[in-house]
């Protein structure tokens, strides 16, 4: 913690962790507590030069930055940046307005360093759960479509298919939920490994699935991808279920990336050619035309 009078840029350190201190180096260990010092502007900018990391030193620098403070400090009680050290991985730094003079200057701040990793990683952990259908690590339904509706948004053309497991009541009446989650979570891992890492792929809910895939704009690709699909549905092995072979059904729409479109119409579109792909016998797949 440091006391910075923003008018001279003289300064003294009120508090220095160990960790802080270890991250800094030796030539940071001999600085006194309480010891004014002159040039705040320097020291801060060695401190962020050996603290953060390469990608974020300029906005690091543009945050301490004392010429821009009084403003940027105006009717708050403190500002505050988050940066990755290069040790402790995730800091916050925090400047604190402490007084002024009589016309409203701003005289003195009280900047702040401390460590936010293990903040970070549970707040991580909750937009993960947010984010994740819990049963096969998919995206759920709405992060998934959230994610599919900026592609859209941005014009990226591409494939939406739609996956659905046959039969899949018969298979919880026969065998019981258990199993059927089983499957449902067989199928998730399947249709993860077919696809790409920058198709966006969801669970809609019960034994539906989804996927969007990007720059997937001609038949003979979308066909690749349904055989590579199938193949490795029909290696799924659930002992419960005595060798009996797990089925699916695609419908798919293209969207060309020209005129603006909703995630809802092309759902609507794929799920036409859903349905006339579960007219058909073992795992099959339809893709969206005229008169459907």
């Amino acid at each position: 913690m440091h006391l910075v009078d923003v008018q001279t840029k003289r300064y003294h350190i009120v508090k220095m962790t160990d960790q802080i201190v270890e991250c800094l180096g030796k030539d940071f260990k001999k600085m006194r507590e309480y010891e004014i010092r002159d040039d705040f502007c320097g020291h801060i900018n060695d401190m962020v030069e050996k603290m953060c990391i390469e990608s974020q030193r300029q906005e690091s620098l543009e945050f301490v930055d004392i010429s821009t403070l009084e403003k940027r400090l105006l009717g708050k009680n403190s500002i505050s940046h988050e940066f990755i050290d290069k040790i402790s991985g995730w800091c916050r730094s925090r400047i604190i307005p402490v007084d002024y003079d009589e016309n409203g200057r701003l005289l003195h701040v009280l900047f702040c360093i401390e460590c936010i990793e293990e903040e970070k990683k549970r707040e991580n952990r909750l937009i993960y759960l947010a984010r994740t259908d819990h049963m096969t690590g998919l995206c759920n339904r709405g992060s998934g479509e959230k994610r599919i509706t900026e592609l859209l948004k941005e014009k990226t053309g591409g494939a939406l298919c739609l996956i659905d497991c046959d039969k899949f009541k018969s298979i919880n009446d026969t065998y019981g939920h258990a199993v059927g989650d089983k499957v449902i979570i067989a199928v998730a891992e399947k249709l993860r490994k077919t696809c790409r890492d920058s198709d966006v792929v969801l669970r809609l809910g019960g034994d539906e699935f989804a996927t969007f895939m990007p720059k997937m704009l001609e038949r003979t690709a979308a066909e690749k991808f349904f055989e590579r699909l199938f193949e490795n549905i029909r290696q799924i092995d659930v002992i419960e279920m005595q060798g009996k072979s797990i089925e699916i059904s695609l419908g798919v729409c293209f969207y060309d990336g020209y005129e603006e479109v909703s995630f809802d119409q092309l759902y609507r579109k794929a799920d036409r050619a859903m349905y006339q792909s579960k007219k058909q016998k073992g795992c099959s797949a339809v893709i969206y035309g005229e008169g459907m």
